[in-house]
């Protein structure tokens, strides 16, 4: 099939096709909606979150001991003890000169408290507590309101959230949070030679292992994709099925059938039912790489190659899906010094396989594989991060730092 339209970019530079994906992806933000705060673990932040309650929202006792005050303590000091409050119902506890109450880790403070001590470092007679020596006042206390004041704010709209944040979250008293809705994902990888893992294979057919990595990948970004069935290469059915998926999805992925060969059909069937933002990145491997759209979804067509996919997603993918749920960092990214020098001819940007290694003087470091081959899985499944060879330069020393992105 040959191309309908070609007034489109073509052969972008790599920062060109960034900015592209964040427009496009900022301009088709996916609404916001309530979840529960025991579920947002991985989902973006769609407003602001100002704290309801103080935390902690009363005073409270830190350790397991006895409440008095300080005045009242030091070397040889008796008190009266006369009470007890443990965690839970505040039991409206008051104390006087020269008397103490029994209290628990996360027991409110009662009246006229201003200390507590360890239990192990106290003993009990009769009714008395007895102490070894002097306690500074607020000693073993947590104020009200020291870790977070009413009216925080806690965090921003655009945040990814952890499982830290969720349990603050839940801590001053929210059960649900605003978030992002999650874009639904339509996976596809293309061609006649393709057969699922477990099948028989006959002569020139291969396993489809592309499905797996971007099924995968797509699952880490805590996502539920969908894997429809292998694209054949035949024009009229791939039309329909990818018209189907683009009235039903916000993002389809394609693997394969985006360069120039004779059954490279993707190219021309998006630009026939929707519309292409670029085709071509100067980038290796991933160089066919296509990003579009087919009615509501967003297209992005990555090349056939193993390890063109996982640059390409975790590149273009990964930003045009956290874009969309209001997330504009894209990518991971980290710094490490190489182990051996590398070059390279070309003045694309390149990404090569490589493994992280932690240093013992707290430095990063990376090993380079010695595959390099777009088609060469392994290296991929023995590597844990691409190495980022940025473009212009040619050529890097053992010990310089270069940008990689873990997967």
């Amino acid at each position: 099939m040959t191309m309908a339209n070609s007034g489109f970019p073509t052969r972008l530079a790599f920062a060109q096709a960034q900015a592209i994906v964040r427009e496009v992806a900022s301009a088709q933000r996916l609404p916001p909606e309530q979840r529960a705060v025991t579920r947002t673990a991985g989902s973006v932040l769609a407003q602001d979150v100002i704290a309801p309650l103080a935390l902690p929202p009363f005073a409270n006792s830190a350790m397991d001991g006895f409440a008095l005050r300080a005045d009242d303590s030091g070397s040889g000091a008796s008190l009266q003890l006369v009470g007890e409050q443990f965690a839970g119902l505040d039991a409206g506890l008051a104390i006087g000169p020269g008397q103490c109450v029994r209290i628990t880790t996360g027991a409110p403070i009662p009246a006229g408290v201003d200390a507590v001590v360890m239990k192990e470092d106290v003993r009990v007679v009769d009714g008395r507590l007895h102490l070894a020596a002097a306690v500074a006042a607020g000693k073993h206390v947590r104020p009200a309101g020291e870790d977070v004041a009413v009216g925080d704010l806690l965090m921003r709209a655009g945040t990814r959230l952890s499982p830290a944040q969720a349990s603050l979250a839940a801590a001053v008293g929210l059960a649900e949070l605003p978030v992002s809705r999650r874009p639904t994902v339509a996976v596809f990888t293309s061609g006649d030679e393709l057969r699922p893992p477990g099948q028989t294979l006959r002569a020139g057919e291969i396993h489809d292992s592309n499905g797996s990595l971007l099924l995968n990948l797509l699952l880490a970004e805590g996502l539920d994709p969908v894997a429809w069935p292998i694209l054949p290469d035949d024009p009229a059915r791939m039309r329909a099925l990818l018209r189907d998926a683009g009235e039903a999805f916000d993002v389809v992925l394609t693997c394969g059938g985006v360069s120039a060969g004779e059954k490279d059909h993707l190219p021309g069937i998006v630009a026939e039912l929707g519309a292409i933002h670029f085709w071509k990145v100067m980038m290796r491997p991933g160089m066919p790489v296509l990003f579009g759209r087919i009615g509501q979804a967003q297209v992005l067509g990555l090349p056939g190659n193993p390890v063109a996919v996982l640059a390409s997603f975790l590149t273009f993918g990964r930003q045009l899906l956290r874009g969309l749920q209001g997330d504009d960092r894209g990518a991971p990214t980290a710094h490490a010094r190489l182990t051996q020098a590398l070059a390279k001819s070309h003045d694309r940007r390149e990404f090569l396989r490589g493994q992280l290694l932690p240093g013992d003087d707290g430095v990063l470091r990376v090993r380079p594989h010695p595959a390099t081959g777009s088609h060469r899985l392994r290296g991929a499944a023995d590597s844990d991060a691409l190495i980022v060879l940025p473009e212009q330069a040619h050529a890097w020393a053992a010990g310089d730092v270069l940008q990689v992105l873990p997967y």
